[in-house]
């Protein structure tokens, strides 16, 4: 089966970049069909999506983000990365990442999950 494992810190100062890495076990991040999320959640409020990597290495990030965000992976770790810059308290939010694809109905699923990082914006 495949796990997410979540790592980085939960603390960020205001205007320093936020980084986290999800490392994959039991798949591979390229697998054909497979997308690799960031989502996050802030305190009261539901998931939004960052964006995503994909097993060809593509990307593609939500627009009211994407000026700060960049998803990137190390295939020889099995990992992929979330960089979001210029962070403000408004970024403080349990942050996720998980696994998308269709299944055999062809209904798109999240299947895979991380545990959820607790990331604090503040001075």
């Amino acid at each position: 089966q495949v796990q997410l494992q979540e790592s980085g810190p939960g603390l960020v100062k205001p205007s320093q970049t936020l980084s986290l890495t999800c490392t994959v076990s039991g798949g591979s991040i390229t697998t054909d069909g497979y997308y690799w999320y960031r989502i996050r959640q802030p305190p009261g409020k539901g998931l939004e999506w960052i964006g995503y990597i994909g097993y060809s290495g593509s990307t593609l990030y939500t627009p009211s983000l994407k000026s700060r965000t960049a998803i990137s992976r190390d295939t020889s770790k099995n990992a992929f990365n979330l960089q979001l810059s210029s962070v403000t308290p408004e970024d403080t939010a349990v942050y996720y990442c998980t696994r998308g694809g269709r299944d055999r109905t062809y209904s798109y699923l999240f299947d895979s999950w991380g545990q959820g990082t607790q990331v604090t914006v503040s001075s």
